[in-house]
């Protein structure tokens, strides 16, 4: 995970699609970021963007950037605490 990433945007995004008030540009935000990271693969990228509204997808991403923000947060508090 680099240092450069806004983790609060990536925390609104996944509030957004969590409510299901997240636009579909907010959305496809979303996906190229954990493309781009490494956190899923070409194969669910492709097939999100195939079909945007794939429960398969979403329910795999969720989990997928739920992931990457407990460790962002687990990160900053053990650094936090030297």
């Amino acid at each position: 995970m680099g240092n450069n990433i806004d983790y609060n945007r990536i925390y609104q995004l996944k509030n957004k699609i969590d409510s299901g008030t997240a636009s579909i540009q907010e959305k496809n935000e979303y996906m190229a970021f954990l493309y781009n990271n490494g956190s899923i693969t070409k194969e669910q990228y492709d097939k999100y963007n195939s079909d945007n509204n794939s429960n398969e997808v979403w329910s795999a991403v969720k989990a997928v950037g739920g992931i990457i923000l407990a460790g962002y947060l687990l990160k900053k508090l053990f650094s936090q605490e030297k």
